[in-house]
């Protein structure tokens, strides 16, 4: 019956050291990452919002021209 026990010890060791030994290796990694830095998102962001709203404008000043010609065309025929 020792036997039996001293085995499930020394696997929650083997475990143990595992997963020591991956957070280890995910700490060194996680200090490679090259942070950017606020004013660097910032300035990304306000450009990804403003590309944003004027696709969007374009997109709708598009969709009235349409409509208005599909219309136009329709009322031609009737």
């Amino acid at each position: 019956m020792s036997d039996n026990n001293s085995n499930t010890n020394s696997n929650t060791s083997a475990v143990s050291e595992k997963a020591g030994s991956w957070f280890k290796g995910l700490k060194a990694e996680f200090n490679k990452i090259a942070w950017e830095t606020r004013e660097n998102v910032t300035k990304q962001t306000i450009s990804v919002v403003v590309v944003s709203v004027i696709v969007g404008v374009i997109i709708a000043i598009l969709d009235m021209i349409m409509q208005y010609g599909i219309d136009f065309i329709i009322n031609i025929g009737g």
